[in-house]
């Protein structure tokens, strides 16, 4: 079988390439997916996948293969918390046995080091979360506190301040600049890191106390409804190592769910980058960016794909990042062994530490892998209801307010030769996975990579209708400030701004019929 041929570009070779050429006509050199074993596809695959994934014009009726949004990895949709939990309905018996080995690892316990439960001590010394399971819990939503009793371990604030006009430019900076990208630059808090963690082992301050409050907001709506938003502000309290950073950028992150991560890996890049029109060329008001981040597996530039803002372009990289940062985990990718500890903790860095034994990292390369085959395979469940005359109407008016815009509803992922599961699937995570301008409402004033503070990854749709069966709350956003899918609506701006003031003018019944369809996927 024939492969895709995956072109790395050097950092140096791209610089050389582009020294002889204007930036504003050099060309972007293509970004390159070395993360799958990719087998091309026939022409006549191509015009029927162009075909399959057109947008509807019939609204009469469902659409070929809608129930199943995983293709055939789609599962039966439960009515229970378990209902994101379950591996591909195309696994075989043999990978589902990795399938659920991964699961076991990805609910562990970490415990601090030195400890009797060799294969499990590492944790921290400061960190979020004891298990990937804690912040995700039943593969689902994390949320907010609810009320200064209730701890935030599914939800953090990351943190970065500007960088120094004199800093050293990182890889992916150069590789941006040499492009004519002019992405705000940052750095970790020199005291803080890239993210605070609210816990720390024995002898260990936790670094913060998560604090927010809430003021509600009345928006009026047509037909003479009005809807309440909660708009929040964040605070950084009980610091344990001194003050923050002059122009420390603080924003909060709620654990999202885990569904349907390697149908995503497996959307061919260039069907991304094709809806991407970051000058809004075609006029439309929409100006969806590609999120380039550096591979540390790989050693160059990639597509991100992971993340509120599209940090991690694999579902390995977001996994050794949150070991680190979550957890304080080290792996191959991050073997830093003190997870998010700076030079200036140094108790943190020259405390009790889980790796150097048989593992060389905390967690290992086979224990990571596992991990990672597990976050692939977490099942998308089947839709419920697709034909009933309700949701058919709000899925009309999902495309006439212009939501489809960014949140595509179908692609077809590649043709794998050594992942069945993801190989060649008509998908509808309803999601483009760009960079949009969500409007300053939304905004979190904290650049990461190309996405600047007003800038978020559009979030997969697939499995938010069932968010309250598996998390047991309805909370949305990055941050799980809106209560509601209305609410959450309500809450776009910038790009989305038109959709959003078309939802509040439509009449109530075409209102309710879209939140209905939003609640079927």
């Amino acid at each position: 079988m024939i492969k895709t041929r995956q072109i790395v570009w050097p950092l140096a070779a791209l610089v050389a390439a582009l020294a002889s050429t204007a930036v504003s006509a050099a060309p972007r050199p293509e970004l390159t997916e070395p993360h799958l074993d990719i087998l091309p596809r026939t022409q006549a695959e191509t015009t029927r996948v162009a075909k399959v994934t057109a947008a509807p014009t019939d609204f009469s009726a469902a659409e070929p293969f809608e129930a199943r949004p995983a293709g055939a990895a789609t599962v039966r949709a439960r009515n229970d918390s378990n209902a994101f939990s379950q591996p591909s309905a195309n696994i075989s018996f043999e990978r589902e046995l990795q399938f659920k080995v991964g699961n076991g690892l990805f609910r562990k316990l970490w415990v601090s080091s030195p400890s009797s439960t060799l294969g499990s001590d590492g944790l921290g010394p400061i960190y979020n979360a004891r298990s990937c399971q804690r912040c995700h819990l039943k593969d689902g939503r994390g949320h907010p506190p609810n009320g200064p009793e209730d701890e935030a371990v599914s939800m953090f604030l990351r943190i970065s301040v500007p960088a120094a006009s004199d800093a050293e430019l990182s890889a992916i900076e150069t590789y941006l600049q040499d492009l004519g990208d002019e992405t705000p630059r940052t750095r970790p808090d020199p005291i803080y890191g890239g993210q605070m963690q609210d816990f720390g082992v024995a002898g260990h301050p936790a670094e913060y106390r998560f604090d927010v409050t809430y003021a509600e907001i009345e928006v009026p709506l047509s037909d003479g409804e009005v809807a309440s938003l909660r708009a929040p502000t964040y605070r950084a309290a009980d610091l344990g190592y001194g003050p923050l950073a002059d122009g420390a950028m603080l924003s909060p992150r709620v654990a999202p769910h885990m569904l349907g991560l390697g149908l995503l890996e497996a959307i061919p890049v260039s069907d991304i980058l094709a809806s991407a029109d970051p000058d809004d060329a075609n006029g439309d008001g929409i100006s969806g960016k590609a999120q380039i981040v550096w591979s540390d597996e790989y050693g160059q530039p990639m597509l991100g794909r992971f993340g509120w803002k599209a940090g991690a372009p694999t579902v390995k990289h977001q996994s050794a990042a949150a070991f680190a940062g979550d957890i304080g985990i080290s792996s191959p990718l991050f073997a830093a062994p003190a997870g998010d500890c700076t030079q200036a903790q140094s108790d943190c860095l020259a405390g009790q530490h889980g790796d150097g034994d048989d593992r060389i990292t905390e967690i290992d390369a086979e224990g990571l892998d596992l991990v990672t085959f597990y976050s692939r395979n977490l099942a998308v469940p089947a839709r419920r209801d697709e034909s009933d005359p309700e949701v058919l109407r709000g899925k009309e008016q999902f495309f006439a307010a212009g939501c489809a815009a960014c949140h595509t509803p179908k692609f077809v992922t590649h043709r794998l030769a050594d992942q069945p599961e993801q190989s060649f699937q008509l998908i509808w995570p309803h999601t483009d996975l760009l960079l949009h301008d969500m409007g300053e409402g939304l905004a979190d004033n904290r650049p990461e990579g190309r996405a600047n503070g007003r800038e978020w990854r559009t979030a997969p749709l697939w499995g938010i209708g069932m968010t309250e069966t598996v998390s047991g709350h309805s909370y949305l956003l990055h941050d799980g400030r809106a209560r509601s899918l209305l609410e959450a609506i309500l809450w776009h701006g910038g790009e989305a701004q038109a959709a959003r003031e078309t939802v509040v003018d439509m009449p109530k019944p075409d209102r309710d019929a879209l939140i209905r369809y939003l609640e079927s996927l």
